[in-house]
């Protein structure tokens, strides 16, 4: 039976982003709020397209993803660093890529952002109250003690942590997280923590979890997993991301994922 695909419709559209980015159902506010955004432009399709894309992008730029599910993927590049993927994108090659896969993402991500509505009660208590849980959680993770065991001294720990990260780290930050781990002002949980949270780090790895989160918001995949085989449409995205400094309208990168037939297929109704 044929029938019209539902995420054309604005409300839908908009409860599906807190759903896929945000893990829980819509506040009203804030459900009203992006509604209207789209509703506006009345029949005018050129101002629908923009406005679905803007407001779709304000998932991902929003203080409640950048604090939840972008920490998450901060971590375990710290944690972890990168790996290699596979992409034919100009030649077969190998190109560094995220090591967090979607299956890892999503629980982790919803363990930080549980209860949390920003604007909502006593939201920035319980992030914080959240975030300092899961980064202590973290570091006592058989995979993490692996990497980093208990027999590290500070400075080992912090100096591994920051060259795993890639150096983010200036001296001075460096010296005072070795001195706050030695001198008991700060658990390594709190050290971990510090380090993701780093600017440096937010710098570098923003167009990298951008693109990442097309694949993990829209798609609910991994980026080689079918219909890819391999890295070659991460590498394609990331590349028109650098080339446009960010800009994702420029680069159509937020628009090509919501168009596309393999998102709107999640939604089929034929």
């Amino acid at each position: 039976m044929n029938g019209v695909n539902p995420i054309g419709n604005s409300a839908f559209f908009v409860r599906q982003h807190y759903l896929d980015f945000l893990n829980r159902e819509p506040d009203p506010p804030g459900f009203g709020f992006w509604t209207n955004q789209i509703d506006l432009c009345g029949a005018d399709p050129q101002c629908i397209e923009l406005k679905r894309i803007n407001v779709s992008a304000a998932f991902f730029l929003s203080i409640e993803f950048q604090e939840t599910g972008f920490l998450v993927y901060r971590m375990y590049k710290v944690a972890y660093g990168d790996v290699n993927g596979n992409s034919t994108l100009g030649g077969s090659h190998t190109l560094k890529v995220p090591i967090i896969r979607l299956n890892e993402f999503l629980p982790d991500t919803q363990k930080i952002g549980q209860g949390v509505v920003v604007n909502v009660g006593n939201w920035q208590q319980q992030l914080e109250d959240n975030k300092n849980a899961f980064a202590e959680e973290f570091v006592q993770r058989s995979r993490f003690l692996s990497a980093y065991p208990l027999t590290l001294t500070s400075t080992q720990f912090v100096q591994n942590l920051n060259a795993t990260a890639g150096n983010v780290l200036n001296q001075a930050q460096h010296d005072q997280l070795i001195d706050d781990l030695g001198g008991g002002v700060k658990t390594r949980g709190q050290v971990f923590r510090a380090i993701a949270e780093n600017q440096a780090v937010i710098n570098n790895e923003t167009n990298k979890a951008f693109v990442l989160m097309q694949f993990f918001g829209y798609l609910r995949r991994n980026p080689n997993d079918p219909q890819d085989s391999d890295y070659t449409g991460y590498e394609f995205w990331l590349n028109k991301m650098i080339q446009f400094n960010g800009n994702y309208i420029n680069a159509e990168m937020v628009k090509a994922f919501i168009t596309s037939d393999e998102y709107r297929h999640r939604f089929a109704v034929n």
